[in-house]
């Protein structure tokens, strides 16, 4: 059996729709099964630099996120090892994987790059959806991107076990607000918070930012009778 540290990550930011899609995986990995006490499940966000202390610690790194292949919506593809640095540098999605890949750069650099770098990437299809859940076409994907991790550690020797039970929201999740049923059935309306804008407030007069309007301060606005003062104190 393979003893060695495994780290199961997912990054995004749930609250641009389809970049949830790594955070959303982990999460349901982490309700319906159990790991061996060497594999560790890690909602890695958009933290970025301040990952690179689990990613040293890890001998086999396994990411779920999305990823813009220029696929259509939904397609899963999975890259592995020195493709995946690379592949993350390209076209990103958002900022966290730009600092995601400045992570694997620097624990190369450290020399604790992992021997085993699996990356499971979903083509989103929105991303400038805030507040939005994940759109039905990525959200199908979650189960297969899971059972790719499952075959990948499998390979290795590692088995996992469904649980009995899956985890309910509360053991899941620090925060229930944050879990995927309370997020999608708690979002109001657009009429109540637009998502791309407030066109209220783009298209009012009323918070329109202009320059200031110059101060007429008279042809001898700069004239402080320097010489007049100079005078005054001889």
């Amino acid at each position: 059996m393979y003893a060695k540290k495994i780290l199961i990550l997912g990054i995004g930011n749930i609250l641009w729709a389809d970049e949830g899609f790594g955070v959303r995986t982990v999460e349901r990995l982490n309700q319906l099964y159990e790991f061996p006490e060497n594999v560790r499940l890690l909602d890695g966000g958009t933290q970025g630099l301040y990952l690179i202390q689990d990613v040293r610690e890890a001998k086999v790194l396994i990411v779920f996120d999305a990823i813009d292949y220029g696929l259509p919506p939904g397609t899963l593809k999975v890259l592995e090892d020195k493709k995946v640095p690379k592949f993350m540098g390209v076209k990103k999605v958002s900022l966290h994987q730009t600092g995601f890949q400045e992570v694997l750069a620097l624990a190369e650099l450290m020399g604790d790059y992992p021997e085993k770098l699996l990356l499971i990437g979903v083509q989103p299809e929105e991303i400038e959806d805030y507040g939005g859940s994940l759109y039905p076409a990525v959200k199908e994907q979650i189960q297969p991107a899971i059972e790719k991790a499952l075959e990948y550690l499998n390979h290795m020797g590692i088995s996992c076990r469904k649980r009995k039970t899956p985890l309910t929201v509360n053991e899941s999740c620090s925060l229930s607000v944050l879990n995927m049923r309370d997020y999608e059935s708690g979002r109001p309306s657009e009429k109540d918070a637009l998502r791309n804008g407030d066109e209220r407030v783009l298209k009012s007069d009323d918070f329109m930012v202009t320059e200031p309007c110059a101060v007429s301060m008279g042809e001898n606005a700069l004239d402080v009778g320097f010489d007049h003062h100079l005078e005054k104190y001889r």
